[in-house]
């Protein structure tokens, strides 16, 4: 056998390790919120430790993770030095959405049936916490490294935007590589991805009797006044498309809306939360002004009304640097060979925390095991599933890409 044959054989042995250790790491809940995450990071580090990768452990502080709404976080850093060279990073994220109304399977268990592993995170991504250890141990056990390094970083706050994982450990100088792959979804290597921007808006108005309705301002009136002019604008944002391809127009989003006291009472206030995707192109601050801007207009049609808008979260796009083509190149070469068809490098309208490393500099891609396409892991809806040969086969290709990238 040739060494990539060796390295493939080593990861069949040790799969069903593999897999019982997905399972561990999904039996710990992350939901964000609340945030509690320091204690999967203490499962994590104990099972990776148990396996012969030394853990360091960075907790944010305590003040700075309760300022982003979260209650816990704690970094996983593993380095495996092996000689002069370059150094890759591989970070995975352990915090997930909560899971929501819908399931069939417990989203806590691992629940395997018909070749697939059930549970939040199963997809995105646990699995990578998985896919790139066994592919760090098949390394090393089989092509015995003599130079650059590899770093695996296991992080928690992904949800929120990344600044309390890689956006932490980078203003710290902590991690400094040369090259990044972070968590995957899907067969592409994914080079781009769309920007988000999240706000809150208030509005205020006057509580008052519903059966004097006259005497308050009905701060759900304006409310919904406020949102059918941003769908209006959503259905404009079709118009405007973007050149990368995979990625097609921006939209907008409004995921949550509380407010008011009870049945019988006007509404004095509501709130709402809008997710904002924006592709590659477009500006942020451009995207920012333009919403404050409907909003305001809108909420001014209607009498005794006044509206706040928070900012709550800033992703940019990733956009791709010249330098990730070793990392485009390798995968791509390995995708095809163990899944025995091309690997297309594309963006995705979903946004990540590896474009923190790109805006310093550091070229990176993103790619991990996944199916097909993001729909049909489930990923934030229920019954999120991975395929096991596709968590087999990814895990596969970052070994074999790793003996290149280090060569």
């Amino acid at each position: 056998m040739n060494i990539d044959e060796q390295l493939d054989a080593w990861i069949d042995a040790h799969f069903d390790e593999q897999v019982k250790f997905l399972q561990e790491l999904i039996r710990v809940p992350t939901d964000t919120p609340p945030g509690n995450n320091a204690p999967h990071a203490e499962r994590s580090a104990e099972l990776l430790q148990a396996m012969g990768l030394p853990v360091e452990k960075y907790p944010v502080p305590q003040a700075e993770v309760q300022a982003a709404g979260l209650q816990s976080i704690t970094n996983l850093l593993v380095r495996r030095h092996y000689g002069a060279g370059r150094t890759i990073l591989l970070n995975a994220h352990g915090d997930v959405v909560p899971p929501g109304e819908g399931w069939t399977k417990d989203p806590y268990a691992g629940e395997i049936e018909n070749g697939r592993i059930y549970g939040r995170a199963a997809a995105v991504s646990k699995c990578d916490f998985s896919t790139y250890a066994f592919a760090v141990r098949a390394l090393e056990a089989v092509a015995k490294p003599t130079r650059g390094s590899v770093e695996l970083l296991f992080s928690y706050d992904e949800e929120f935007g990344g600044e309390f994982g890689p956006g932490w450990l980078l203003a710290h100088n902590i991690v400094k590589p040369d090259l990044v792959i972070a968590a995957g979804f899907s067969y592409q290597v994914i080079t781009a991805h769309n920007g988000c921007l999240q706000m809150e808006v208030t509005v205020h108005g006057e509580m008052a009797h519903a059966a004097i309705p006259d005497s308050g301002v009905d701060a759900l009136q304006a409310a919904v006044h406020i949102l059918n002019a941003l769908y209006r604008q959503n259905t404009l944002y079709r118009q405007l498309r973007s050149s990368v391809a995979g990625i097609t127009h921006p939209y907008l989003n409004v995921g949550l809306i509380e407010g008011g006291t009870n049945t019988n009472v006007i509404p004095g206030r509501v709130t709402f939360k809008l997710d904002r995707r924006m592709i590659p192109e477009e500006d942020p601050a451009q995207v920012e002004a333009s919403l404050r801007h409907i909003i305001a207009e809108a909420a001014a049609q209607s009498a005794g009304i006044t509206v706040g808008i928070r900012r709550m979260l800033l992703a940019r796009a990733l956009q791709p640097l010249p330098g990730n083509k070793p990392l485009v190149d390798a995968i791509a070469r390995h995708g095809k060979a163990v899944f025995g068809e091309d690997i297309p490098a594309l963006g995705t309208p979903l946004y990540t925390d590896v474009r923190l490393f790109c805006e310093v500099g550091i070229p990176g891609v993103i790619y991990g095991a996944g199916p097909r396409t993001v729909l049909e892991s489930h990923a934030k809806r229920s019954d999120e599933r991975l395929e096991l040969e596709d968590l087999r086969r990814a895990t596969k290709v970052i070994a074999r890409s790793l003996r290149d990238l280090l060569a």
